[in-house]
């Protein structure tokens, strides 16, 4: 039992509710990538927690861990409304990663060699084909699936959880800006980016020079899309 005060609150109680937060930030992730949530942008506790049939505490929860994530903004006694990023937001979340990255291969190996056995790399390569297939597809839903997943379990192998994390956080943020614009403009969806693969299997041989050169090619397709994303903006 966990004490909380007076009272005790059972374990599993608290996995439960834990497991639902969790469950709901995915979910409306989920449906703020897909463009499917709030066509206004604005929507209230009681809205969601009423989609879903739960309650409000976890559907809060949930909101405020999409807040941290830069996701939502707070919108004062009215809700939440879904956060709008700019073509400067997008580009200084490519240069973040960039940094990120570049301090990570300098400072040693891409990969720490305790995680990365072999049944790692065997489900890195499934999601790296699954985006790759997608992305020729052009089906956006599935593939920022796969493509969010591929990537935090290359980032896994790094040992270092906090920069998971951000990168984590910079990919989706990325997302959130591009979807809209892909999606009104369909041409785009087929110059989306399909390296995964290739990555996977540089990352795996523990080729760095190779390594290095495909994120590189992965950032310069980035620029490349937020010119065209911006061009093809409504009213530019």
């Amino acid at each position: 039992m966990l004490s909380t005060g007076s009272r005790a609150v059972p374990w599993a109680a608290v996995i439960r509710r834990n497991t639902l937060r969790e469950q709901l930030a995915d979910a409306l992730r989920e449906e703020i990538l897909a463009g499917r949530l709030g066509p206004d942008g604005e929507f209230t506790v009681r809205e969601i927690a009423e989609h879903y049939g739960v309650s409000a505490t976890p559907v809060r929860e949930a909101l405020v861990d999409l807040s941290a994530q830069g996701l939502l903004d707070v919108e004062q006694h009215r809700g939440f409304r879904i956060r709008q990023f700019s073509a400067d937001d997008y580009l200084a979340m490519i240069d973040a990663q960039t940094l990120v990255r570049d301090g990570v291969l300098a400072g040693g190996p891409v990969r720490d060699p305790r995680l990365a056995g072999p049944d790692a790399f065997t489900s890195i390569r499934r999601r790296a084909a699954a985006a790759r297939q997608a992305a020729e597809a052009g089906d956006l839903d599935i593939l920022i699936g796969y493509d969010l997943r591929f990537w935090r379990e290359l980032d896994a192998l790094l040992g270092n959880p906090h920069i998971g994390e951000f990168l984590d956080r910079m990919r989706v943020r990325c997302w959130a800006f591009t979807v809209p614009f892909l999606r009104r403009a369909p041409e785009l969806v087929h110059e989306l980016w399909t390296g995964h693969l290739d990555l996977a299997d540089s990352v795996e041989r523990g080729d760095r020079a190779d390594s290095e050169r495909i994120l590189r090619e992965h950032r310069a397709h980035a620029l490349r899309l937020a010119e065209r994303l911006t061009a093809a903006r409504p009213g530019t």
